[in-house]
């Protein structure tokens, strides 16, 4: 039983307290950011939103990229605090430069910009100026080059996207020329800005963030890029596969402002002739790949992505995290079960509460141990998250499986063992069966895919950053697409889609005025009880099998070599499960098909896959050694982890 505490010694207790305190205030130098940053571990509103300053500034990007004969001016919309906490505070700034302000509309309600009669602006999309602003910050949402308000034209990822975004920092940082109107003379400085500049946005927004990290520019403390692109190719294409069936100049079309588009003509077809629908790699490619100057980010990283996003697909997040990581960056990331989601709408209220912690840890300097905690948050079922040190743990290790024959064509095995010199699958791509048809057929003998199994599980085996497969076919055809994907068999309880439904409930994050609420549509898990998933994909066209860069044609009946990535995931088989890895043609509905419709022939000897597993080998050796039932539809994922029917609903009160 705790000893009482008389009144006095209470008295004495907080005199020390105080006294200390003031000491350690003494003591400690002051942070660049705020001052006591040390003291206060989490900024607090006490701003007032209502009265924030509200002002248009026109940024030069110092580029003439609509070719009319003077540079191009970009529009940033700024609301901050009126006053800094304490006098002589300057303040930082998160940013969101985006093309869909006025086209399209940000989150998950499209909500776009608004402004008066005067063209002032009245309201901000999302809830980032509601929520930060009280607290300290100043939110900026740039209008990108030839959308909105803003001078010149889209080049989808180019020099004159990341140079919108990247003036601005160089202006709040003192060192570009921004202006009170769009042609004017007049001009507008940050000085009320201490140039700690932090990047966030889905998506278009996150990418040109990534592009903009990747100059090293002085004053990007940091990313938070969400569900974005790492290299625009990777968008379009995959290894030569066409991924849609058009190119960056529709998405320029679609997201410029009609002015632009009646300006812009001569660089829509600069992207149609730097971009061929043939998949080879060109200039145009190399200028929007990031990934090759992670070792230039200065720029902190929290990355966010929906392991089942078919948009911006997963090898986006794969290859910028391991470049990033091989360049010493400091990174965290969050990866989710969902599709091309905002983790606003699917994990809304840890999300909101990491974010203002990160925020104040990168951009005012405050030691609240964000840095300190688990690197990696990792969604296992809806609503169910665990956390990694590191990611992918260090346990890891590359594991080389191979398929062998089975007991009939076109369903084989999947092990460590060699299939022996002579051993063949085939298949005929069929461009209307994709993924999800291949797996729910994966132990029947059909045309169109060959499927590789292992027995049920033993164990847990987990699967952890990026596979490759490397195959050796023949096909009948001058051309053909391969697909491979990888397939975790047995009941489980899992999102579907794009993960979420919108509710019509809605809950408010930060302040309001007329016009700018900061209440928002709850969501909730879109989920499924399904008999296999489908958790990680690559695609390749087999005309880069001498030079991944660029195609060429087959010799029909000549054996062809050609290694595929697989994107990253972080995925649990579990016990009692069967993995599977599926090889095939045309995954409808996700690449284009090629010109043919070949027949292939795997030469299983020379065919192998590079799994990450966690564990090893040793850990695929326990997971597979001996045989197991199946478990029920109710212990998946983990052992002993249930179904909780209170999960399905995104926690806490609650756009894209």
């Amino acid at each position: 039983m705790p000893l009482p505490i008389r009144v006095r010694d209470l008295r004495l207790i907080r005199a020390l307290l105080l006294a200390g305190a003031l000491l350690a205030t003494l003591l400690t130098p002051l942070s660049p950011a705020y001052a006591d940053s040390h003291a206060a571990r989490e900024s607090k509103p006490v701003h007032s939103y209502e009265n924030a300053v509200r002002e248009s500034v026109w940024v030069d990007t110092r580029i003439d990229g609509d070719g009319d004969g003077r540079t191009d001016r970009v529009a940033a919309d700024i609301i901050r605090p009126r006053e800094p906490a304490r006098q002589g505070r300057e303040i930082p700034v998160i940013m969101d430069a985006s093309p869909y302000y006025q086209c399209c509309g940000r989150g998950n309600e499209s909500q776009k910009k608004t402004y008066d009669e005067h063209g002032n602006v009245v309201r901000f999309p999302l809830y980032l100026d509601n929520y930060f602003v009280p607290r300290g910050y100043a939110f900026v949402a740039v209008d990108l080059a030839g959308t909105s308000r803003s001078d010149g034209c889209v080049d989808v990822g180019g020099r004159s996207d990341v140079q919108s975004a990247k003036a601005v920092v160089d202006w709040l940082n003192g060192r570009a020329k921004g202006y009170t109107t769009r042609t004017g003379g007049e001009r507008a400085r940050a000085d009320w800005s201490n140039g700690r500049t932090g990047m966030i946005g889905k998506s278009y927004d996150g990418t040109v963030a990534n592009g903009v990290a990747a100059t090293g520019v002085e004053g990007l403390e940091t990313i938070v890029p969400i569900g974005a692109i790492s290299s625009w190719y990777d968008y379009y294409f995959q290894q030569g596969a066409p991924l849609y069936d058009s190119g960056p100049e529709w998405l320029s079309d679609y997201v410029e402002s009609p002015a632009a588009r009646a300006r812009c003509g001569a660089v829509q077809q600069r992207l149609i002739d730097g971009a061929p629908r043939s998949g080879d790699w060109t200039g145009l490619w190399q200028e929007r790949d990031h990934v090759p100057d992670a070792d230039r980010v200065k720029a902190s990283v929290f990355l966010v992505h929906g392991m089942q996003d078919l948009n911006v697909r997963a090898k986006h997040f794969g290859q910028w995290w391991d470049a990033l990581g091989e360049a010493g960056v400091e990174r965290k990331i969050w990866l989710s079960q969902t599709g091309h989601v905002d983790p606003f709408d699917f994990r809304r209220e840890d999300w909101v509460r990491t974010l203002h912690r990160w925020f104040d840890h990168e951009l005012l300097g405050y030691d609240n141990g964000i840095d300190e905690e688990p690197m990696a948050d990792i969604e296992r079922a809806p609503g169910r998250w665990t956390t990694d040190r590191h990611w992918p743990p260090r346990a890891t290790g590359t594991v080389r499986l191979h398929p062998g024959k089975g007991e009939q064509p076109g369903v084989g095995t999947l092990g460590p063992k060699r299939a022996p010199v002579g051993a063949v699958e085939s298949f005929t791509d069929d461009p209307k069966r994709g993924e999800a048809d291949w797996a729910a057929q994966v132990d029947k003998s059909t045309p169109d895919k060959a499927s590789f199994v292992t027995g049920p599980l033993t164990k847990d085996l987990r699967l952890s950053g990026s596979s490759r497969i490397t195959v050796t076919a023949t096909p009948n055809a001058t051309s053909a697409h391969l697909s491979a994907v990888l397939v975790d068999l047995g009941p489980d309880y899992t999102a579907v889609g794009e993960g979420i439904n919108t509710l019509a409930e809605r809950t408010c994050w930060g302040a309001a005025r007329p016009g700018d609420s900061p209440c928002y549509k709850e969501t909730e898990a879109d989920t499924a009880d399904v008999d296999f998933t489908v958790f990680a994909r690559g695609w390749a066209d087999l005309g880069t099998y001498a030079d991944p860069e660029r195609g060429r044609p087959l010799t029909p009946g000549k054996r062809h070599t050609i290694s595929i990535d697989i994107a990253a995931s972080d995925h649990v088989v579990p016990k009692g499960h069967r993995l599977a890895l599926i090889v095939a043609g045309t995954d409808a509905g996700l690449i284009e098909p090629p010109a043919a419709t070949p027949k292939l022939s795997l030469d299983l000897a020379r065919t192998q896959a590079r799994l990450p597993l966690v564990g090893g080998a040793r850990a695929f050796a326990a997971a597979t050694r001996g045989a197991a039932d199946h478990p029920s539809p109710r212990e998946s994922r983990y052992e002993g982890l249930h179904r909780d029917p209170a999960a399905d609903r995104v926690p806490g009160p609650s756009t894209g």
